[in-house]
């Protein structure tokens, strides 16, 4: 595990910074979190959960462990041995760390992902927040997708999370999908979770004009216009498309306005970027492992501010 040292001078750090503020310092007591991906010093969820411990007064704190694939067995072994209490896991460890659980809940069996681990007793149970996220960031903007049409572009990890929690809602989702080697396979693979997924070619732009101008919600799952990248994760024709009425969605935080939901908002639509998204999926695995509530509104003003003071 390269970064273990790391990520415990990074635990004294954090109780520098706790005891200036005035909450409990780290003792014998703190109960620990963490973050397992490689790479990991960028992910913004240690400042969400410690701002999260520090404005509920828990003794708690939540480090970032950079763990390859080579050491992810031992790094499972470490979070029953500590014990870490929860954890939340990306990339490249979703699938892979699956075999290493004791069991995982009926949404990450589906999705064939897990993106947080709950300890309880030595016992570590899997499961996916990501698509509850989405659905939580769409509560907070008033959106419900109960009988309303969504368009999803994009069918990988966090797309799917989003297809299978709109359809479990009663949405009707159409997903455009690239047609590569995986277009089969993920085509029926969607198709079977719903009668109400269908999955299109991305590039077929004709059908993507029709469903998008029909649309209740659009959701954009790729990558494109992720960092400040100006470029559309769709052409230009069925960017026309878009109308008030509408929402359009961006699972990109960063940065906060891609140039997807610049031209939506343009067009008159009501645009969500991926922040709540971000800060609801961390709600749900903080919850499943503490029993609180996460403070929303202070979590989201500390990562806006964070990923502002990052553009400068």
């Amino acid at each position: 595990m390269k970064t273990l040292a790391g990520g415990f001078l990074l635990l004294q750090e954090q109780q520098v910074r706790i005891g200036k503020r005035g909450t409990p310092l780290i003792d014998g007591h703190t109960s620990l979190y963490g973050f397992i991906a490689d790479p990991a010093k960028h992910s913004l969820s240690p400042l969400i959960h410690n701002t999260s411990f520090q404005a509920l007064s828990l003794n708690s704190v939540y480090l970032a462990f950079e763990v390859d694939q080579a050491h992810l067995a031992d790094a499972v072994n470490a979070i029953r041995t500590l014990p870490i209490l929860g954890a939340n896991v990306s990339m490249p460890h979703k699938q892979a760390i699956i075999p290493l659980l004791d069991s995982v809940t009926e949404t990450s069996q589906q999705l064939g992902a897990v993106n947080t681990v709950i300890n309880r007793d030595g016992r570590l149970i899997g499961d996916s927040t990501d698509g509850e996220g989405f659905l939580g960031a769409l509560a907070d903007a008033d959106v419900a997708v109960k009988n309303q049409s969504i368009v999803v572009l994009g069918a990988g990890g966090a797309g799917r999370a989003i297809i299978a929690a709109c359809a479990r809602d009663g949405g009707h989702v159409t997903v455009f999908k690239r047609r590569n080697a995986t277009y089969e396979s993920v085509s029926n693979r969607l198709a079977s979770w719903s009668g109400d997924i269908t999955v299109r070619p991305y590039d077929d732009v004709g059908q993507m004009q029709a469903a998008v101008a029909a649309a209740d919600i659009v959701v954009n799952t790729t990558n494109v216009g992720m960092a400040g990248e100006g470029d559309l994760p769709v052409p230009p024709e069925v960017l026309g498309q878009l109308h008030p009425g509408q929402v359009v969605a961006d699972a990109i935080y960063f940065p906060l306005e891609t140039a997807l939901l610049r031209q939506a908002r343009r067009q008159g639509c009501q645009v969500l970027n991926g922040l709540g998204m971000l800060v609801h999926q961390a709600a749900d695995s903080f919850q499943q492992w503490t029993g609180a509530t996460m403070p929303i509104e202070t979590v989201k003003k500390a990562v806006q501010q964070q990923l502002l003071n990052s553009t400068k």
